[in-house]
């Protein structure tokens, strides 16, 4: 039986420990010792995941250092799984450094804002080239996977044998994971589909029509792959899981946060006020200008990406960027 420790007790880390509890030895940690006592005694996530039981074999605790033990020297068959958002995600690494921590795999989707890495860039450089890494990502609302409905997902590594490990470790009833070697692929699908979800939600709520949401969708993956590929991902995994797969359900799903970012665009709310409504992260906020950043230094085009972080953090009038999307040149669709 592998040991797995999921370090992050929000919505997506409760609900990767509820999936994978019943094959694994899972310890599920949260830096809130309040409502870890909580989700305790209810046996449940009662303030990010509210409704779905923990299994009986799933623990929980608020102390770093149980959690750490847990998998600490376990060379084979033990998983540190970081479920923190982006921004999160070097604070928490840096608590790991100097203990015997055998592999890191996240869950977060995105680009830290300011140096505009990608997860594995800042895992590599907190914990240096020693600590085999892994991105598991793919189209998953924490909801579904908690209730145990069909979910695919993808794990990239350089590490052959870390993505045999996370595949035997995640892999069985509900959960399908494909393995994949495209680390800057798969990553960069994950963070920028969060952007174009705030696209399509905002298009939604302006009353555009499912057209208009079909080319957002399909115009976004263009942008997505011409991203991914400036930074050496390959362009055939952007057709897959964590490219086309978590674009179509992000943009789509009732259950987006980010989709529900736009949808609340759209109707003139301020950006603070969505944000607290949300009671969670929305990854696209701050990843869009991240990416707005990134692409403008490599000299890549982006002009759905541009237009949502204009509304998000100029002051632009959504309405207004839609007709400046439609009102740019033709162009030959795959140049």
């Amino acid at each position: 039986m592998n040991k797995i420790t999921v370090l992050g007790a929000g919505a997506w880390g409760t609900a990767v420990a509820i999936a994978v509890a019943g094959r694994n030895d899972v310890l599920l940690w949260g830096r809130n010792p309040g409502q870890m006592a909580a989700t305790e005694a209810a046996r449940e996530n009662t303030t990010y995941l509210p409704g779905q039981p923990l299994p009986d074999s799933l623990r929980v605790t608020a102390d770093l250092d149980a959690a750490l033990a847990h998998v600490e020297g376990e060379e084979a068959g033990s998983l540190l799984i970081a479920a923190c958002p982006v921004a999160g995600l070097r604070p928490l690494l840096e608590q790991l450094k100097g203990r015997a921590i055998p592999n890191v795999v996240w869950l977060c989707k995105g680009f830290e804002y300011g140096s505009g890495l990608l997860p594995h860039q800042v895992v590599r450089e907190v914990l240096g080239d020693g600590v085999p890494g892994a991105a598991l990502s793919g189209p998953s609302f924490a909801q579904e996977v908690a209730r145990g409905l069909p979910c695919a997902l993808t794990v990239a590594s350089d590490s052959a044998e870390l993505r045999d490990l996370v595949v035997a470790a995640v892999h069985g009833g509900s959960l399908r994971v494909y393995a994949c070697d495209d680390l800057v692929g798969v990553e960069v699908g994950g963070a920028v589909k969060n952007v174009l979800a705030i696209a399509t939600g905002t298009a939604d709520g302006l009353g555009l029509g499912l057209n208009a949401r079909a080319a957002l969708i399909t115009r976004g993956l263009a942008e997505i792959t011409r991203l991914g590929t400036a930074l050496g991902g390959r362009a055939g995994t952007f057709m897959g899981l964590t490219g086309m797969g978590d674009l179509i359900l992000t943009c789509t799903g009732d259950l987006s946060r980010n989709r529900r970012v736009g949808l609340a665009l759209a109707q003139g709310k301020p950006l603070d006020t969505i944000v607290a409504e949300l009671g969670h992260v929305a990854e696209g906020v701050p990843c869009s200008k991240a990416v707005r950043d990134l692409a403008a230094r490599l000299g890549v085009e982006m002009p759905i990406t541009d237009a949502v972080a204009a509304v998000l953090f100029d002051g632009y009038d959504a309405a207004e960027m839609a007709k400046q999307l439609l009102a740019r040149d033709p162009r030959n669709e795959l140049a």
